[in-house]
């Protein structure tokens, strides 16, 4: 169990360490050591509008591919690029991993 660090938490990154001790250890279980690696995620990035109809272009998608990577409707993404709507929740997660891993993993 390894979760991606938040960069600049020098208490979370030792408290973190200790515990994966701890859990090789087996003095702590699996169930405890998975909220200890969820304290430790990055958090996810807000995406505006401006910034999702870039990440669309860079991936040279139309709105209705992008739509269907993403598995939400072609509305959904329409409204997200003209500033109506918000991604939230699972949407996020897909637009942060595209954004940082490529469409490769998406697909």
């Amino acid at each position: 169990m390894t979760a991606k660090k938040k960069a600049g938490s020098k208490i979370l990154d030792a408290v973190h360490e200790t515990a994966r001790d701890l859990y090789a250890a087996g003095f702590i279980d699996m169930r405890s050591m998975q909220r200890y690696d969820a304290l430790c995620l990055e958090p996810v990035p807000d995406y505006s509008s401006a910034k999702i109809r870039a990440l669309r272009a860079r991936h040279k998608l139309s709105q209705a591919v992008f739509a269907s990577v993403l598995n939400t409707s072609l509305s959904t993404v329409r409204q997200w690029e003209i500033g109506d709507k918000h991604p939230s929740g699972p949407s996020l997660k897909l637009l942060s991993l595209l954004d940082r891993k490529g469409l490769e993993v998406l697909i």
